[in-house]
């Protein structure tokens, strides 16, 4: 009997494994002071009317990813106004992990505590894997190239903890490459940086590919597609050091200004494509709320991909969540949350629109308090 009560703890540990019990806000955005309970429901709706606090919230927890959070804001602009020029935000997990973010004034940026003990923040993205669509990613097929590639690079970042760290080297490497062809710099350093930038990148290009090739496991309505320089050697079958040695080799040829400007090829230049395959149409052809049920369907299947690959149950943050869908969208949408392996934390104006939401629990945000709390949604 003990045996068979430690086997089913264990289970349990796994399945609510990065999966939040409660989060508490102090001074944050219009927050005085705040705590969400979720009754492990593996679905949080925050609803209320424009300006009540909710994307706050889902910007709280977004910062217990170990990033900037989904609005990428300066500490001392998320602090509340009115309070004392800081703020925290504090979440017990499934596994009874306790994790907290907090910026104090006069720090550069904020800390991180992680069972009561100082911890870094790529420790705290460890132990909660995390991925938003906020309106501004509804665009996301039709913007442009840099926007698509910040996107899903951060969530290959999510299968790959140490993707971000490659993209961010890459890409100062390349500004330092800049400024030394700028100021007529030694060779000998430009050989250097190029060798660097040449290993970095390729293993940026690598991690896409199989981040990808992963993710589309899991897609059936849609596909995705990476495209770039050594993106295409490496589809084209070169192997990684070959890629790397051609990319080296053009690096070194590739020395010229035009005008005061680097012209350089290579993965900060790469894009990701998407194909609607129901309607046999490239997604940006698509209309707005096809784009947007599409993009739900790649957030949903990472999930399946983060679960599968590390037995996490990742975050997702979906800030007005039903905008743009049609009721058969949102009913697909439903679904689809009821079948994922995520908790997911959504936002809407009106709850009733939520009403089919399974396993949910429903929090009523108002002039930046939460006001109630009512557990429903089919379990």
């Amino acid at each position: 009997m003990g045996v068979f009560v430690l086997f089913v703890f264990y289970v349990q540990s796994l399945y609510y494994r990065g999966m939040i019990e409660t989060v508490s806000l102090t001074d944050f955005r219009n927050h005085r002071a705040c705590r969400i309970q979720t009754h492990g429901r593996r679905n949080v709706i925050i609803t209320g009317p424009n300006g009540a606090g909710k994307t706050a919230v889902l910007e709280a927890v977004s910062m217990l990813s170990g990033d900037r959070g989904m609005r990428g804001a300066g500490m001392g602009d998320i602090a509340r106004f009115g309070g004392d020029g800081g703020f925290s935000v504090f979440a017990s997990l499934g596994d009874e992990t306790e994790v907290c973010v907090y910026f104090t004034p006069g720090d550069t940026n904020r800390r991180v505590k992680i069972d009561g003990d100082n911890a870094t923040l790529g420790e705290l993205g460890a132990r909660l894997r995390m991925v938003w669509v906020t309106p501004r990613e509804d665009r996301i097929f039709v913007e442009g190239a840099s926007d698509r590639r910040a996107f899903f690079d951060r969530l290959a970042a999510s299968f790959d903890s140490h993707h971000a760290g490659r993209v961010a080297r890459l890409s100062k490497l390349l500004s330092e490459r800049a400024f030394v062809l700028k100021n007529r710099g030694d060779d000998r350093w430009l050989d250097v940086l190029d060798t660097q930038i040449a290993g970095i990148a390729t293993a940026v290009a690598v991690a896409r590919i199989q981040y990808a090739g992963e993710l589309n496991y899991f897609l059936d309505r849609c596909a995705i597609t990476v495209s770039g320089m050594i993106e295409k050697m490496l589809i084209d079958g070169q192997t990684a050091a070959g890629a790397e040695r051609e990319y080296l080799a053009y690096l070194h040829g590739a020395r010229e200004l035009v005008g005061d400007k680097m012209v350089l090829d290579g993965p900060h230049k790469s894009d990701f494509g998407v194909f609607n395959n129901a309607l046999n149409l490239p997604a940006e052809l698509t209309s707005t709320g096809q784009q947007k049920t599409t993009l739900l369907d790649l957030i949903l299947a990472h999930a399946k991909l983060i679960h599968t690959k590390t037995t996490h149950s990742p975050i997702i943050l979906l800030d007005e969540a039903v905008a743009h869908l049609d009721a058969n969208a949102r009913a697909y949408l439903f679904r689809s949350l009821g079948e994922s392996d995520a908790q997911v934390w959504a936002t809407g104006l009106d709850a009733n629109v939520f009403a089919d939401v399974p396993d949910a629990v429903f929090v009523a945000c108002m002039d930046g308090e939460i006001n109630n709390i009512l557990v429903g949604g089919k379990g």
